[in-house]
Formats: C-alpha cells, structure tokens, sequence
C-alpha cells in the first residue's frame, strides 16, 4: 500500500486496545474455466496474483483464504466449501463461522489491486451516517462487484442463511442494506481469461 492509500486507511476503525475488526475472505478456489486453470496461481511479475491480492490488503487484518490450500507470502488461515466447488456463496458460508469481527471484507483471489479500494468501503460502512449492511463496489461498466464488497459480519451471515451451495452472490446482496460505491480500474480489475491477465501484466511491468 503505498502512502497515497494512508488517508483511507487511517480511517479503518479499531478497538481502544487496537484489536482488528475486519476480517479479509479472499476466494481462492474457482476452477478457472474461461482462464483454463486456476488464475490465482498465475504469476505476473514473479509473484502470483493471490499474492499481489494479499499484499495489497492492511497488514493488521486477518485474512481467510477459501480454496485448495498452498503456501503464501502472507500469512493466511485456510477454509474450504464443503463439498468443493459449491459456488462463491458457499465458500464465504465456509469461512464466516471462523470470522470473529464485526466487519468482514470479501474479494477474489483474482483481484490484484483490491486492496487500494477495500478500505474505502470499510469506512462508507463505519460512517455514523449510513446505516447500511454492506458497501459493494460498482466498477467502470457500471457492474456490481460482490467479490468487492465490505459488509457487517452477522448481516452477511443472515443473508447467506443455512445452505448457500449454488447461491448466486447476488440473490445474497438482495438482502442486505447496501451501499454503493463507484470503483475505477484497477481497483476493480479481476482476471477472468489470459486477455485480463495482459493488462494485469502491462500495468505491472510497464
């Protein structure tokens, strides 16, 4: 995070004894089929994009990683959907039991530059003006980003409800207070085919 993002971050609220209260759940675990494999172990600049991910988030929340567990720059706990491949929904239905803050934070294991907006929707969130369960990221097509979305812990496990195998993210977000925010590239950037990938790649390396 570089020092223009210290504004946002300073805003991330935390108890007096400076314990967090934002938990990461980064989603690993997609068969990748419009990319042909599993696009967070892509490597882009000799670093996976999962580990750009996870760099990119504030080093004093924890994270959860749900997918096939694998060694990270960062240390992360891991989850796993049960069984495997049960959808989005499912595998932050799997973490959230784990998550013991008030505020969770949700994004992709695909999205490299997350980590320059998610503190931004966790202070929309904490605003004492919005009373609202989740702020979710809107990107520059005018699309809701789920996988980009900061959201109250107990909300979010309400919404999701008993069995959230093969839920779509949006149905969740249905019922949930939300806020929007509007998020430009590439904050908003995921990978879904090698196409994403080489802009990935040109941003890094140029």
């Amino acid at each position: 995070m570089t020092s223009d993002d210290a504004p946002d971050s300073a805003r991330v609220p935390t108890t007096p004894e400076a314990a967090p209260v934002v938990t990461a759940v980064v989603l690993c675990g997609g068969e990748g089929r419009r990319f042909g494999s599993d696009k967070t172990r892509a490597v882009v600049a000799g670093r996976t994009l999962l580990d750009r991910a996870l760099d990119g988030l504030p080093a004093h929340w924890p994270v959860r990683c749900v997918g096939a567990p694998r060694p990270t720059a960062r240390p992360v706990d891991w989850d796993r959907e049960d069984p495997p491949g049960g959808g989005p929904a499912a595998a932050i239905a799997a973490a959230l039991p784990r998550v013991s803050t008030p505020l969770v934070v949700v994004a992709g294991g695909d999205m490299p530059f997350a980590g320059s907006v998610v503190p931004q929707l966790v202070s929309r969130l904490t605003d004492d003006s919005a009373e609202v369960d989740a702020v979710v990221a809107r990107d520059g097509d005018g699309r809701l980003q789920p996988l980009l979305a900061a959201s109250r812990r107990d909300a979010l496990a309400t919404a999701l409800g008993g069995d959230a195998r093969g839920m779509p993210l949006m149905r969740v977000l249905d019922r949930l207070r939300l806020d929007v925010v509007p998020v430009a590239a590439p904050g908003s950037l995921d990978v879904d085919t090698p196409g994403d990938l080489d802009r990935v790649r040109h941003r890094l390396e140029s």
